[in-house]
């Protein structure tokens, strides 16, 4: 008979001997690594397939015996990405833990991918950095693309009502089900961390203004985050009528044929959606009335986040990894995030003034980062803080040494140092000793301390009135509003 949720870890024995933990859903065996107790391909809920497909997940059917944990799932269903296997059947967890005994602080990742792509068991995402630190890191999974992000209510009936939804239901249901069984791994369900990065923290931030999920969870980390990828209902159900006839004009079937199309031929067709859509990101949450009630930054204004303590940054130079280092183009559509290119014009003048010594490509590098991550992070950190939460904010300024983006802090360039995977015998002595302090610093926050670490300097919990924010970069430092002219350009501009 199996152990009920919450037993203790089994005696992990020898390096290469496995390891078995016993959840409410059944055994499983995982195995050593890198002085961590790893197990892969865990799953939270039922396959979403068959009549399961664009509907809101299931939780997992427990099972007998002891489930092989070694080896990862295939990555869900996504474009144009050639290299590992993809099913829609998808939603599992990987759990790397300490071999020490708990209980352990948890830190669950979510991965980026513009919502469309990624997966949860890139190299970049190994947790074995921080369950060496003593604290047990999961990766999971959700559907991507139309499979997690399309409103099919009026084209499939009321079964799929809020369906663009599915996405923030499977990340909920991940976490239901890890507060419920962590303990069994060694971790603490009191304490957990929730984060991600573009996104992952995207997701994070909106799940942040869902009261029905904060309760899941005690931390967040939001790295090139914010709350705005999110549709009104009614724009929601725009996107999906245009999908539909996308779908309908291109394979020659009715809407109701997505129900059980093969999933190559619903992906071919959400390419040619993307890829004719005006605006950038069609592929969102929706404010349904149901999971989400109201835009998401006024829910963690309101409190929805109350007494949550959230760490949330971005990078210097943010879009440059979108539009190159040298863009001699002005922004269009297909640069934009959040907002209309007619309505991003007068901004883009507001940058000349605010940054007259700066040249036309490092203005639009810096006008873009801010539309997508910047104001959106700030907002979210404005709102949070308002609510009376505990808000640390950072800049990773730290440019790269060398290669096409040399003078560049880029999208997601943080997230070797925040994972502390470095290629050592390729990077210098500084770099590897700025990876060490801002993993440190990570683990730290995790904890419930202060984001602390040698080579920084105190770091102070962040303020509507003098916003300080941690400048990652060769000699970190605290600056009180680093960017106040450009907040006040943006200032009532950034809604949908």
């Amino acid at each position: 008979m199996l152990a009920a949720a919450g037993t203790r870890l089994a005696s992990a024995g020898p390096p290469d001997a496995p390891v078995i933990a016993h959840t409410s859903s059944g055994g499983l065996r995982g195995a050593v690594a890198d002085d961590a107790n790893i197990f892969r391909r865990v799953p939270f809920a039922q396959p979403p397939i068959g009549p399961l497909r664009f509907r809101a997940p299931r939780p997992v059917q427990p099972w007998s015996g002891i489930r092989d944990a070694t080896q990862f799932a295939t990555a869900a269903v996504q474009p144009d990405t050639p290299g590992f296997l993809q099913s829609e059947d998808c939603l599992y967890v990987n759990i790397c833990t300490p071999r020490t005994p708990g209980p352990h602080p948890v830190f669950v990742w979510i991965h980026g991918g513009g919502f469309t792509g990624g997966r949860s068991f890139d190299p970049m995402f190994d947790g074995t950095t921080f369950a060496q630190q003593g604290i047990i890191c999961i990766t999971i999974a959700y559907r991507l693309g139309v499979f997690g992000f399309l409103d099919l209510d009026a084209a499939l009936g009321p079964l799929y009502a809020g369906s663009a939804n599915n996405a923030l239901r499977d990340i909920m249901l991940a976490l239901t089900w890890i507060q419920q069984n962590v303990a069994a791994f060694g971790g603490d369900p009191t304490r957990i961390t929730i984060g991600g990065e573009s996104a992952g923290a995207k997701l994070t931030d909106i799940l942040m203004g869902i009261p029905s999920a904060t309760p899941l969870f005690q931390q967040m980390i939001s790295e090139s985050g914010g709350a705005e990828r999110i549709w009104p209902a009614a724009r929601a159900t725009i996107i999906a009528s245009n999908f539909c006839a996308q779908w309908t004009a291109s394979s020659g079937q009715p809407d109701s044929v997505l129900k059980y199309a093969a999933a190559h031929e619903i992906v071919a067709a959400q390419r040619q959606f993307t890829g004719a859509s005006p605006v950038h990101f069609p592929l969102r949450p929706e404010i349904d009335g149901s999971l989400i009630r109201q835009h998401p930054v006024e829910n963690i204004r309101q409190g929805s986040a109350r007494g949550k303590r959230l760490l949330i940054g971005t990078d210097l130079d943010e879009s440059a990894l979108f539009i190159g280092p040298h863009p001699a183009k002005d922004p269009d559509s297909d640069d934009l995030g959040n907002m209309p290119v007619e309505q991003f014009r007068p901004i883009e003048e507001e940058y000349r003034k605010i940054y007259p010594g700066l040249s036309d490509q490092m203005l639009r590098i810096r006008s873009l980062t801010a539309e997508e991550y910047g104001i959106p992070s700030l907002r979210v950190a404005d709102a949070q803080a308002s609510a009376g939460g505990t808000v640390y904010a950072y800049r990773f300024d730290y440019a790269q040494q060398s290669g096409r983006f040399t003078g560049l802090a880029f999208h997601s360039s943080e997230l070797r140092f925040v994972w502390d995977h470095m290629m050592q015998p390729t990077v210098s002595t500084e770099t590897l000793q700025l990876a060490a302090t801002i993993h440190d610093a990570w683990c730290s926050f995790i904890r419930g301390e202060a984001p602390q670490a040698a080579g920084l300097p105190p770091w102070p919990p962040y303020s509507i009135q003098s916003r300080p924010t941690m400048i990652l970069d060769r000699s970190s430092r605290v600056e009180n509003k680093p960017q106040d002219a450009e907040i006040k350009a943006w200032s009532g501009l950034l809604m949908q």
